[in-house]
């Protein structure tokens, strides 16, 4: 397990490769607005882990283990956010901020609610399916039904 902060360190890697091919210390430290050497600590973590892969000044690379825990994070992001948008009615950009805060401190357990409970009230499909954040097959399930 990885802390909140490399989480959010992985979830850029995986937007801005999503964006652009070629992810570099540089691209992430302008996007979190932070230092290099702060980057490449948190890199080198994420590489020890089994997140990426990396060599010194080259291109950062996310393994199958990153991608997962990175779409997972993202995924928890949309959760939260649909609950504050759409069931309380926050504006967009409110429930955008809120919605980053929140999410740090949410375990599986209360996520896994949280998205049975949204899907529910906004009618979006039904998670009968044991759903579970960390499990593809749900997640493919509410994509094909229109949600992502």
């Amino acid at each position: 397990m990885i802390s909140k902060a490399l989480e959010e360190y992985l979830k850029t890697i995986y937007v801005l490769k999503k964006q652009n091919e070629n992810v570099r210390v540089t691209d992430i430290a302008n996007s979190m607005n932070c230092s290099k050497p702060s980057v490449n600590k948190a890199i080198n973590i994420l590489k020890d882990n089994g997140y990426l892969n990396y060599e010194s000044y080259g291109t950062i690379e996310m393994t199958e283990k990153g991608e997962n825990l990175a779409k997972k994070i993202l995924e928890t992001y949309d959760i939260v956010y649909l609950f504050l948008k759409d069931v309380l009615g926050l504006e967009s950009k409110e429930a955008e901020k809120e919605a980053e805060k929140i999410k740090l401190s949410m375990n599986d357990n209360t996520i896994n609610s949280l998205a049975k409970y949204i899907h529910k009230v906004l009618d979006l499909n039904n998670l009968d399916c044991d759903y579970d954040v960390n499990n593809e097959r749900c997640r493919t399930c509410a994509r094909r039904e229109g949600l992502h």
